[in-house]
């Protein structure tokens, strides 16, 4: 029986969704390209750019990939493995250093092996959407899974998150398009307004664009979480080098992010405190531009519509006119109901 999922999610002590901060990825993958002490220092990055976690890829190659059929496929990704030992390492090593560590597992071996390093998610990858038994089994661990969507239709998602809510109630979808990089026109960020109100469920972005706005634009169209790729370099050899950000970008990207929350604001238009000043400024009343005597019908070269505020408001104009005057006016003055009868 499927469970109504949260619309927050906690992750550790970071709560994701509602009004609290996007929870930005560090998508390390395996551009560590198979070496710890780049793993390392990619997590370095993730911590210097402020990120809330960094990610990798777990798996074993022959729970992948066939390496009769994909021969090519196979030996790239076995080069980019890493052991459950060192694994293990970037794990202690990321709690070590204050941020999330977690990983997309490609195969159950790899997430029961996550499992044991106490991971607080787990994030799928797209290519594994219509992997049912893969995604049952992780959801079953009771963590949050974030579920990435490149390449689906909106059915295949259905099913995947009616297998996963029927173990589990914290899942987020993450909108992506499963290009590397895909042209702008390939986006379409208006899949997660879309997903969020079909499946009534927290989602985010899987960014795989060049650069970094595509990233700030999700996050203006609602995505409570990003997923972005982090490179030490993008000469260095590789599937996703890239399409990564170097951590400079990165650092940039997660600054421009939370400046953007911050610009969200509320729903609510109002008079915002520092504006007072300038509103009076700003904002015209109807003014004499020359003396007019006791008595006198106002007629309109009489007044004009001049800062700053505090006369009669612009909108008077016409009920202004024709008015007399209760007394003597300067030229200059702020005109007001009680000089006039």
């Amino acid at each position: 029986m499927k469970q109504k999922l949260r619309k927050t999610i906690n992750i550790g002590k970071l709560k994701i969704g509602g009004n609290n901060p996007t929870f930005i990825i560090a998508e390390a993958g395996v551009n560590h390209n198979g070496e710890l002490k780049y793993a390392k220092k990619l997590i370095d990055a993730a911590i210097d750019a402020n990120a809330d976690a960094v990610k990798f890829q777990t798996y074993n190659v022959d729970r992948i990939v066939s390496k009769w059929s994909s021969p090519d496929s196979y030996k790239m990704l076995k080069k980019y493995e890493l052991t459950e030992d060192e694994f293990a390492e970037i794990s202690d090593y990321s709690k070590q250093h204050g941020i999330i560590f977690c990983s997309t597992p490609f195969d159950k071996t790899s997430s029961d092996m996550l499992e044991k390093l106490n991971v607080p998610l787990y994030k799928t990858s797209s290519g594994d959407l219509n992997n049912i038994p893969l995604l049952t089994h992780i959801s079953k661990k009771k963590k949050p899974v974030f579920i990435s969507t490149g390449m689906s239709t909106i059915w295949e998602i259905k099913e995947a998150i009616d297998s996963t809510s029927t173990f589990n109630d914290q899942i987020a979808l993450l909108h992506c398009t499963s290009i590397y990089p895909p042209y702008y026109n390939e986006v379409n960020l208006r899949v997660i307004d879309t997903l969020a109100k079909k499946f009534n469920v927290l989602v985010g972005y899987s960014d795989h664009t060049l650069g970094y706005e595509v990233s700030i634009g999700a996050v203006c169209f609602g995505a409570k979480i990003i997923e972005k790729h982090l490179t030490l370099n993008n000469k260095m050899h590789g599937p996703d080098h890239k399409a990564s950000l170097e951590p400079d970008k990165f650092k940039e990207m997660v600054r421009a992010i939370r400046n953007i929350e911050k610009a969200l604001g509320t729903h609510n238009k109002k008079v915002l405190p520092r504006e007072k000043n300038i509103r009076k400024l700003a904002r015209r009343s109807i003014i004499a531009v020359q003396d007019i005597p006791r008595n006198k019908k106002i007629k309109i070269e009489d007044i004009d519509i001049l800062r700053p505020t505090g006369g009669i408001a612009p909108k008077y104009l016409y009920k202004v006119l024709g008015h007399n005057t209760s007394t003597y006016i300067k030229k200059g003055t702020k005109l007001k109901w009680s000089l006039l009868n």
